[in-house]
């Protein structure tokens, strides 16, 4: 299977992949890849055994994405652990990018990839408030919820704000577990940005 590493930058302040290659795009562009990816960068290495119940599809299956998801660099084997009989992996880095690229097949491979990412998490919000907010007491529900805000800017100025917001987050993205504050927990912060259609009107902020 070919490595398509050289594709796989880490230059940025959270440490994530950013995926160039169309090809490698569409290949993460698959539901079981994607649960197989965010599964490893939130619980650490495993087998494909031990992944398949979250994951949706069988350990043959499963594995069978991971050495794909391996060709491309985003998944790699981990240390061996007690039981040697089945393979460990482990993602390559805590997060992944991609921008949208130049040339027509990169876009369309980048489009493929952004909507499945957005049919994935386009249930985070509604299990949080039905599943999770019930649970949680005073001190972290005050802190929770939604935040919608519209702004009118450049896409210069939009992208000096995605800086900004990175250079708040990568402190806490980054640090050694070890020096996690007690009663620290995980907080999933979904950060939608939408450009309006340019007929769309401008003179407001709300």
């Amino acid at each position: 299977m070919r490595e398509y590493s050289h594709t796989m930058e880490h230059g940025n302040r959270l440490g994530d992949i950013e995926i160039t290659d169309p090809k490698a795009m569409r290949a993460l562009a698959h539901p079981v890849r994607l649960a197989i990816l965010e599964r490893l960068q939130r619980h650490g290495s495993a087998t494909a055994t031990q992944l398949s119940p979250d994951v949706g599809a069988t350990p043959s299956v499963t594995s069978w994405h991971l050495r794909h998801l391996a060709g491309f660099g985003l998944v790699r084997d981990a240390e061996a652990g007690t039981d040697r009989r089945e393979r460990r992996w482990e993602a390559v880095a805590r997060g992944f990018r991609f921008a949208m690229p130049q040339d027509e097949e990169g876009q369309s491979a980048a489009r493929v990839l952004s909507r499945e990412m957005f049919a994935r998490s386009a249930g985070l919000p509604h299990r949080w408030v039905t599943e999770t907010e019930p649970g949680l007491d005073q001190e972290w529900r005050k802190h929770a919820g939604l935040a919608n805000t519209r702004v009118v800017v450049s896409p210069e100025e939009l992208a000096a704000i995605e800086d900004a917001i990175e250079s708040v987050l990568a402190p806490y993205v980054t640090r050694d577990p070890a020096q996690r504050p007690s009663g620290s927990r995980g907080v999933r912060l979904l950060r939608y940005v939408l450009p309006e259609a340019a007929e769309e009107r401008t003179g407001d902020t709300t």
